[in-house]
This record gives structure tokens, sequence and C-alpha cells, in this order.
């Protein structure tokens, strides 16, 4: 069984999330932890469940996910785990905090590249990657089957989509990888996403405006 800790961090109110299971092992997916207090809450939670991490796990690389890898690459010497298309948004870390006024650290280049169709693995636990490209060309989601979630990001929220107008958006491309390759898992599927709560693919399928 997959426990899911969601943290809310960063001025922008990022869901930024540890994902273990009962070996102890676990991932971080997309850590935004910008502020001291969100990296020591982040130290007590692993102590305090005896957890060993071992990759971090980004759905895509905007810089209001990536606030927290070098953190967490230090703290606990684990790699950096994304698809290869969102590798210039890590070149770019610095960049991309300026344009919303934010000093961002550099952020080393992604430690190992991963594809649709290929698994996340941690423990006895594995997340499928999903490429759902449109909010960024390198964006991807996990879906566990078992357990019935997604770790969406940006792609979909409570009502909403991600934005597209950043380089690499595309609004076409965004709805079109939801409609084909989301909408086809099952409805009761729990989306856990990039910021807001929590909601349901079948929800969404039938209630999001910019979806229906």
């Amino acid at each position: 069984m997959i426990k899911i800790k969601k943290f809310v961090v960063n001025p922008l109110q990022e869901n930024s999330f540890i994902l273990s299971d009962e070996t102890g092992e676990c991932i971080f997916v997309d850590p935004g932890y910008f502020y001291d207090e969100e990296y020591d809450e982040i130290r007590e939670y692993i102590s305090e469940n005896n957890l060993t991490p071992v990759k971090i796990a980004n759905t895509h690389c905007h810089f209001d996910h990536i606030m927290g890898v070098e953190f967490v690459r230090n703290e606990y010497s684990i790699p950096l785990c994304a698809h290869p298309d969102d590798a210039f948004w890590i070149e770019r870390a610095v960049d991309q905090g300026q344009m919303f006024g934010f000093d961002m650290n550099p952020v080393r280049p992604i430690d190992i590249f991963f594809n649709e169709g290929e698994k996340i693995t941690f423990g006895n636990s594995e997340l499928k990657i999903i490429h759902v490209p449109g909010h960024s060309p390198g964006h991807v989601v996990f879906y566990n089957s078992e357990n019935n979630f997604l770790m969406g990001g940006d792609v979909l929220f409570y009502g909403s989509i991600g934005r597209t107008d950043l380089p690499g958006g595309n609004h076409q491309q965004l709805i079109s990888a939801i409609q084909e390759k989301l909408f086809v898992l099952p409805g009761e599927t729990k989306v856990y996403c990039g910021h807001g709560p929590e909601t349901l693919l079948g929800f969404e399928k039938t209630n999001n405006p910019f979806l229906i």
C-alpha cells in the first residue's frame, strides 16, 4: 500500500509529495521546498517515519516544482529523474525564477531520464509513466492502478487545466493528451494535483469546462 504525504510549499503554494510503502523506501515527487522551515519539516517527516529516500521524480521542471531539488539531492544523495524534453527548464532554473521575481540557485542536470511506458519503482511499488505534454514539453504523470491514483502535476486541476503560455506550452496538445491518455483511465482514479485540492478523473471528464 502506497502512502501519499502532501506538503503545500513555497510562495506559489505548490503541492510537493513524498510517496512511501511498507518497505520504508520513498520517493519525492516535485520537491518545491523553498523556506528553511519547509526543509525542517521534510527532515522531520523522513526521520520520524524511518523512511529511506531513493529518488526524486518530477512531473515537470517548472521552477516552482524544482525549488527543493538541490536540498533533497544534498540531504539524501539521491538522483533526479525527469523527462528529457524538460531538461531545458533545469538549465534555465535561475532565469525561470527571475521571470517571476524569485532568486533561484542553479540546479544540476537531470540524473536519470525516463520516458512514457517506463516505470518509477521504490520498495514493492511502481508508478507507470504517462507523457502528457502541453503545460510543458516533458510533462508526465505517474499512475498506479493498484492504489487507483495519479500524480498529475500541473496537467489537470479541480475544474481547470494547466497554463500553456510558457515556452514549450501548447493548449490543444494539452487538451488532446488529457482526453486521449488520462480520460481512458478509470473515472474513480484520484488525481493529486500540482496546486490546489485533489480531484477525480470521472468528475473532470463530465464537469471540467475546459474539457467538455
